[in-house]
């Protein structure tokens, strides 16, 4: 699984120019499932992304996570975080899961991450033409690939 994670001080989703979800202060994450992503995967990267400290304390230093500041979340899956460019300008997404596998995990990414955080978290719907909206806050990203864990 990769994830891009962004801090925000907002963040919608939008569908057909209706909104589907919104945040305030949180974290929108933009999750990539491939084929051989598993449970271990969803476990690992939902426990990381509630616990990476990115967000400020009262001395204006990085050091409180998503679960300390009770902070919100909005996940989106974006099958394009597998594309190959390596030939070619146009990307190939041979890694990114086809919907039956992909939809599944999403799904039990999106309860992982729930039952890790305490409370819902706001999510885009699966194969949608998606409009994001964001007011990056920092601007702080954050890039997680679930195969290099670094």
């Amino acid at each position: 699984m990769r994830a891009v994670i962004q801090r925000v001080t907002e963040a919608s989703v939008s569908i057909h120019q209706k909104e589907v979800s919104r945040i305030a202060d949180g974290l929108l994450i933009l999750i990539g499932i491939e084929t051989a992503d598993t449970a271990e995967d969803i476990a690992w990267l939902s426990k990381k992304i509630v616990n990476l400290r990115i967000f400020d304390d009262e001395n204006g230093v990085m050091n409180k996570s998503l679960l300390s500041t009770q902070g919100d979340a909005i996940v989106v899956s974006q099958f394009t975080l597998h594309a190959s460019t390596k030939k070619g300008n146009r990307p190939s997404y041979i890694y990114a899961a086809k919907p039956d596998i992909a939809i599944p995990l999403y799904e039990r990414f999106i309860r992982r991450i729930e039952s890790d955080l305490g409370k819902k978290v706001g999510t885009g719907v699966f194969g949608a033409d998606m409009q994001i909206a964001l007011l990056n806050d920092g601007p702080v990203t954050i890039i997680i690939d679930t195969k290099k864990r670094e």
